[in-house]
């Protein structure tokens, strides 16, 4: 009912940018937050960056400084710009939303399909 569509990703060289895009689509009467996460072979899932409603935002502690995030409430769109990247940074990149369907409704978090981010030292 909801699609989370990932967009941007692609090999950099370290030290580089990118930007990531993740548009929200089907029924969605209001979105909470949208944020991106991370995960490495071998690793699990953290968190990147998440922007919420009010505009608040929060950053993993190995991105801050280096990674943006931004949205489009207008588009339900959210942005993620990645500067100074770091072969640390590889991983594929997912986008999540917790969105409310219908007014009233329960929040439901979900998934985009991933993007994979690489970085090369």
């Amino acid at each position: 009912q909801v699609q989370l569509v990932e967009s941007g990703g692609g090999l950099v060289q370290a030290g580089g940018s990118l930007g990531l895009s993740c548009a929200a689509s089907g029924s969605i009467f209001s979105i909470n937050f949208m944020g991106w996460y991370r995960q490495a072979p071998g690793k699990q899932r953290e968190l990147v960056a998440v922007i919420f409603s009010g505009g608040s935002t929060n950053y993993a502690d190995s991105v801050k400084g280096r990674f943006t995030i931004s949205r489009d409430n207008a588009k339900n769109t959210v942005y993620l710009q990645m500067n100074s990247l770091k072969p640390d940074d590889t991983a594929v990149y997912y986008c999540n939303a917790g969105v409310m369907q219908t007014s009233g409704s329960r929040l439901l978090s979900y998934w985009g399909q991933g993007t994979q981010v690489t970085v090369s030292s």
